[in-house]
């Protein structure tokens, strides 16, 4: 599968556009859409800068190795929400913390209730709940709810 302009636009939303990098409340140097790695892989460094055009287009760019990571660890079928869901989560924690996920677990155990409410505990940086992240995972669950 592949992300739909409606899981984009969500990611969108809640990364926000920088064109200066700048560190996220994990202290990572991050630009454009949140991201933290150029496309050729070397990690975004603050005094760097992007154009929302070329933020787009690496977005696009990071957002497939999501796509493809979430695919290979989702074992069971899943309608284009709950991949956008899953995708935009992905991006946010990283493929590794998704593998690791009682999301997944869940997911894969075809619990999807139970994997819906796993959204809502991946809300916190450095062990502090932060309301952007919990907006963000509400966002998510009511994405990866929807029929």
């Amino acid at each position: 599968m592949t992300i739909s302009n409606k899981g984009l636009e969500l990611i969108k939303e809640f990364e926000g556009f920088s064109a200066n990098a700048y560190l996220c409340p994990a202290k990572i140097p991050t630009i454009g859409y949140g991201n933290t790695f150029w496309e050729d892989g070397r990690k975004v460094r603050i005094g760097e800068q992007i154009s929302k055009n070329k933020a787009e287009t690496l977005l696009k760019q990071i957002v497939t190795k999501f796509e493809i990571g979430v695919s290979a660890r989702v074992t069971i079928k899943i309608n284009q929400n709950q991949f956008d869901a899953l995708v935009s989560l992905a991006y946010n924690i990283g493929l590794g913390a998704f593998e690791d996920s009682t999301l997944l677990r869940q997911l894969n155990r075809g619990n999807f209730e139970g994997a819906s409410n796993e959204f809502l505990r991946w809300n916190k940086s450095a062990g502090k709940p932060l309301l952007g992240l919990t907006r963000r995972r509400e966002r998510e669950k009511t994405l990866f709810d929807a029929v």
